[in-house]
């Protein structure tokens, strides 16, 4: 393929940028936030929201991208719906799992 055809439109590549520098960004504070908060329970909100979020900006700038150089492929929305669905679910099993392990830990009720 010529390489002069694989140029995007400036607008494409300002989008394509900033969807990959904000899924970068929340893949970043997921990935954070499950080395540092404390507990079992606070753990699993980093991978199962923010780096959810961030691997579906980044997959949403690939759709972009691909669909303006090619045709458009319907790979990356797959990708995105198996993500946006497993990834809630794995970690609603994983609490269930650790709750009827240990009672106990279950964490206090506020005031």
């Amino acid at each position: 393929m010529n390489p002069a055809l694989l140029q995007l439109p400036l607008w494409a590549e300002i989008l394509a940028a900033a969807l990959l520098v904000t899924g970068a960004g929340f893949a970043l504070v997921g990935s954070w936030g499950l080395a540092k908060l404390g507990d079992f329970y606070k753990r699993l909100h980093g991978p199962s929201k923010a780096t959810t979020l961030g691997v579906g900006c980044v997959l949403v700038a690939s759709g972009l991208v691909f669909a303006l150089i090619d045709k458009p492929s319907f790979h990356e929305l797959l990708v995105l719906l198996f993500l946006f669905v497993t990834a809630p679910v794995s970690a609603h099993l994983l609490v269930k799992a650790a709750l009827k392990h240990d009672p106990a830990s279950r964490p206090k009720l506020p005031p």
